[in-house]
């Protein structure tokens, strides 16, 4: 597939693997990954610690295995990730199945690496491998009328522990504009330090939109529906007070129960001062567009 965006930061800029497994500090930078021809880092950025292999793998989300933060470390074993499909069906040419494997053989993968900003106001830094979610769905043929798509988790009592609890309405559900899904910056990821996904991590792939919080990039995806209408997201659902739609990253606008105007940097000390938070978590330069006449404090 073709190349839309290309990646001005290396290794050097970051920290070589084995460094960052040994927790050397990498200095300012991570976060001004920009389009081509636009990639200036921002100047707004202070140093940033780095985040190590155990940091990205054992400190997750992912209530389908409980909601400690260590719970889908312990548990996600259970998930059978071999063979893997996804559907993806509305309004598409080529509607259908699709083997993982077969996608990923039509697929470019390539480094990304992303600030992730959670909405609990923590961060970190991920360097993901993944390709453009938009070279999958123009595999699949976006349709003339389509204007948002849907995604699914995949829901399996037998190997997800957590879904016997309400904490949500399963199976997990995320929904993006279709404009934001066809970003050059919107991926799926399939690796992580080039390796293969951690299944706490979302394995076999994952949604990344680095601009939005955390919950918005969706894990162990098996269905994709493109539509022309706002489709249903989980935490949405669950409290419409507390989680919009778009979920953008905002200093200005806070969660109803915290401030979103700073954020703890994870790997950076439990008594590390909390640093601002960008406003789309530092691509405001690339994304802004996208709102551009919104009140994004009422489209939260």
């Amino acid at each position: 597939m073709a190349h839309r965006w290309t990646n001005t930061l290396t290794h050097a800029d970051v920290t070589p693997r084995a460094a960052f497994l040994n927790r050397r500090q990498v200095m300012a930078g991570l976060a001004g990954v920009g389009l081509a021809g636009l990639a200036q880092r921002s100047e707004a950025q202070e140093a940033l610690e780095p985040n190590t292999w155990e940091d990205i793998t054992s400190y997750n989300n992912y209530y389908e295995f409980g909601t400690r933060k260590d719970d889908p470390a312990k548990y996600a074993h259970t998930l059978v990730t071999e063979p893997w499909s996804i559907k993806i069906d509305g309004l598409v040419d080529k509607p259908g199945e699709y083997d993982f494997n077969d996608v990923m053989s039509e697929m470019t993968v390539e480094e990304r690496i992303y600030r992730f900003r959670c909405v609990e106001a923590w961060s970190m830094v991920v360097p993901w491998n993944g390709f453009e979610l938009a070279d999958l769905l123009n595999l699949a043929g976006v349709q003339e009328g389509a204007k948002y798509v849907a995604f699914e988790t995949a829901y399996r009592p037998d190997e997800m522990p957590g879904v016997q609890y309400p904490v949500l309405d399963w199976p997990y559900r995320e929904g993006l504009r279709l404009d934001e899904a066809m970003h050059p910056l919107t991926i799926m990821a399939t690796g992580i330090y080039g390796k293969p996904i951690p299944k706490q991590n979302g394995a076999p792939l994952r949604l990344v939109v680095p601009w939005k919080y955390g919950f918005k990039s969706i894990k162990s995806i098996v269905r994709i529906t493109l539509s022309d209408v706002e489709p249903p997201i989980s935490w949405n659902m669950a409290n419409p007070r507390e989680y919009g739609f778009y979920s953008n990253v905002n200093p200005n606008v806070d969660h109803p129960r915290w401030s979103q105007a700073s954020e703890r940097q994870l790997g950076s000390g439990l008594f590390a001062k909390r640093v601002p938070t960008l406003m789309f978590n530092g691509y405001e330069q690339e994304v802004a567009g996208l709102y551009e006449g919104m009140d994004l404090s009422k489209n939260f």
